[in-house]
C-alpha cells in the first residue's frame, strides 16, 4: 500500500479554469483522475496551492477508509487512433464535405473534432 506522499509524487492531471459568474471572478481547480477532489482560489497560484491541499486530504481520507486511489492517466498509452461507427448518411456527408475541401476524410474529421 502506498502512502499519501507516494501518491502526491505521481503525475496527476490538474485542471484549473478561470471562471467569471454571478459570484465574481475566481479559479476552479480539480484533479482529473480523483472524482470530487476540487477547490477554488482567487488567483491561479492560490487555486493550485489549494488543490494540492485538497488532494492530500482527499487521498488521506480514501486511504483511511480502505478505498483504492486511481492512478494518473498516462498520455503515452494512447496511440492517437480510434475507430468510430456512424450512420451511413453522416459518413456520406462528411466524405462529400472533405472532398469539397480537398482533404482526406481523416483530416476533415480531425478538423471537425478540434472545433
Amino acid at each position: 500500500m502506498k502512502s499519501v506522499e507516494d501518491y502526491m509524487k505521481l503525475p496527476y492531471n490538474y485542471i484549473i479554469q478561470s471562471i467569471s459568474d454571478e459570484s465574481g471572478h475566481y479559479f476552479y481547480a480539480h484533479v482529473l483522475e480523483l472524482d470530487g477532489c476540487q477547490t477554488t482560489g482567487e488567483t491561479f497560484d492560490e487555486a493550485y496551492k489549494n488543490l494540492e491541499d485538497a488532494m492530500r486530504g482527499w487521498i488521506e481520507t480514501k486511504l483511511e477508509n480502505g478505498f483504492d486511489i486511481p492512478l494518473p492517466i498516462e498520455q503515452n498509452k494512447y496511440s492517437g487512433k480510434f475507430i468510430i461507427r456512424m450512420p451511413k448518411s453522416l459518413h456520406y456527408r462528411l466524405s462529400v464535405e472533405a472532398e469539397q475541401e480537398g482533404v482526406s476524410l481523416n483530416q476533415y474529421a480531425l478538423y471537425k473534432l478540434s472545433k
